[in-house]
Formats: structure tokens, C-alpha cells, sequence
């Protein structure tokens, strides 16, 4: 039962509501708006419509009990109804799981991500949220396969950096690593980024894939040789395989003049497809890495 002189001030309260405000300015000055108007609400502040938090997902860290919840949230757009929950999923994560409780948000996008990092004021003195996000810019780009521990990090850096200057080296390093791991398991992480890549950084990596491995990994292609719409590869024929890799090279040479915006015109298109010398073709895949103009590939 609650004792007499919890009851006076709430009837204290209960009389003249602006004593609140009063009472919260002894404690704090110069938090109370100047234009205050005190209205006395219901104080039950139980759910009548109970509202549902669903986090993208929550990770807990810890040997033996849980040390740190981690909240995962995958932003891709400016979602301002977020900044109100996000800080209800921390509060009702920490007094479920009972231990410290960060918000991680990841968003592909700079500008997404710089708008989520934006601190979320609570309205008490000193309780903001600043969530913790993970953008563009913190993934790491990662142009070593065999020194990256993580497969899924590897996935990760092709996804966000692969469309970008560095998309061949990445990429690379993406293939190295896939073939340190279970075939499944690389099958499954390939697929996943071949799924989300714009459709020229797509192209690259699938030449690439071809030239490199001798096979289609991607559902895609799995599909296109079931169906005979591609010819190129023959397992078990010498010729086969190597119309695969010249098929390759071209692929690689023309996603990467795509990607760096170069017009290719129909002459120098024929000429690259045209040209039987694996070399020659190499050589211009790397030139086609850095160029910015056709001739800088074709000399």
C-alpha cells in the first residue's frame, strides 16, 4: 500500500498539474518549455494495443551468460518513425535479456548511414542514443582472399565496393577466399552477392567466376547452360574450356569499361570479342582496370 506521503504529492499533483513542471525545475533547470501548459494524463502506461518491436535481429555475446545483446538493423532508407523505436528496441532488449545493449545499424548507402548516426535525444537530461553504423565507409575493402578470416566479410566488401574502382580486386580476393571454404557454403555466399549487385559490377564478377573456376557457380548461369543458352564451357573438352576462358576475358574486359563509364564503339567491341590471344586479352583487362578511354586499353 502505498505510504501517506506518496500519496500527498500525488494528489498534489493530481490538483494542480503544473506543479510537475515546478518540481522537475528544482531538479533541473531550464528543461521545462516556457510556454508550459500541464494537462494530466491516464496514468496507466500499459499497452491497451499492445505495439510490436521486431529487430532485424538480435545477437547476445557471452560464454556462459549473456554479456552484451547486440540490435541489428539493415537501414537502406531515411525512415524517421525508426528514430522512435530504435530506442524502445535498446530499453526493452536490455531489460529482457538483462545485460548492456548497443544498436548496430548497417546501411549501404553514405548518405542513409550518415543520417542514422544522427544522436537521438530522449528528452532527459543526458539520455541520447547515438546508434552505432556500420556504412560504406567502415567496410573494409578487402583485395586479399587468403587473409581474410571471415568469408561472409569478404561477401560483405564485394557487395559494397565491388561496383566501385576497386570492384576487380575485390572481387578477386572474393573468389580466393570462396575456394578456401566448403563448396555449399561458397555456392550459397556467391549467389547472395551475385543477387544484390547492379547489373554491370553482376557481369564482372560473373566473368570472372567463368574464367577463374572453369564453371558457373551462380543460379543464373546453372540455368543458362541447362537451357543451352550458353556454350561455352564443356566439361572434359579441351576446346570447350578454352572458349570459356576467352568468352571470360571479353566479359571481364567489357563489365569493366562499363562500370568506369568508357564508351566502347561497335569496332573496338568486335576487335576485343575477335581477339584469339588469351594474353592480349589479359593485358587489356588489366589496362581496362584504370582506363578511362577505350584507346588507353586497345593502344
Amino acid at each position: 500500500m502505498p505510504s501517506r506521503d506518496h500519496q500527498m504529492v500525488l494528489e498534489l499533483i493530481r490538483e494542480r498539474p503544473a506543479l510537475a513542471a515546478d518540481l522537475l525545475d528544482c531538479v533541473c533547470k531550464g528543461l521545462v518549455p516556457s510556454t508550459t501548459h500541464a494537462r494530466l494524463e491516464p496514468a496507466d502506461l500499459s499497452e491497451h494495443k499492445p505495439v510490436s518491436y521486431h529487430a532485424d535481429a538480435v545477437v547476445t555475446l557471452g560464454k556462459d551468460r549473456a554479456e552484451l545483446a547486440v540490435i541489428v538493423e539493415v537501414q537502406r532508407r531515411r525512415d524517421p518513425q525508426k528514430r522512435l523505436s530504435w530506442p524502445a528496441y535498446v530499453a526493452t532488449a536490455r531489460a529482457r535479456l538483462g545485460c548492456p545493449t548497443v544498436l548496430l545499424v548497417i546501411s549501404p548507402k553514405q548518405g542513409v548511414a550518415g543520417w542514422a548516426r544522427e544522436p537521438i535525444l530522449l528528452g532527459h537530461p543526458g539520455l541520447v542514443l547515438r546508434p552505432l553504423v556500420l556504412g560504406p565507409e567502415e567496410v573494409p575493402v578487402l583485395t586479399d582472399g587468403q587473409a581474410v578470416p571471415v568469408p561472409e566479410l569478404a561477401a560483405l566488401s564485394a557487395v559494397v565496393h565491388g561496383p566501385g574502382p576497386d570492384g576487380p580486386k575485390v572481387f578477386e580476393a572474393l573468389l580466393q577466399c570462396m575456394r578456401t571454404i566448403d563448396a555449399d557454403r561458397a555456392q550459397g555466399l556467391m549467389d547472395e552477392v551475385i543477387a544484390v549487385l547492379p547489373r554491370a559490377a553482376r557481369d564482372l564478377l560473373e566473368g570472372m567466376m567463368k574464367t577463374a573456376t572453369g564453371e558457373y557457380k551462380s543460379e543464373f548461369f546453372r540455368n543458362a547452360v541447362r537451357e543451352g543458352r550458353d556454350v561455352g564451357l564443356q566439361e572434359g573438352r579441351q576446346e570447350g574450356r578454352r572458349e570459356g576462358r576467352h568468352e571470360g576475358r571479353v566479359d571481364i574486359i567489357l563489365a569493366m569499361l562499363s562500370a568506369r563509364g568508357v564508351m566502347v564503339p561497335d569496332e573496338a567491341r568486335a576487335r576485343i570479342q575477335g581477339c584469339a590471344d588469351l594474353d592480349q586479352l589479359v593485358e587489356w583487362g588489366r589496362r581496362a582496370a584504370t582506363a578511362d578511354s577505350i584507346e588507353e586499353v586497345l593502344g
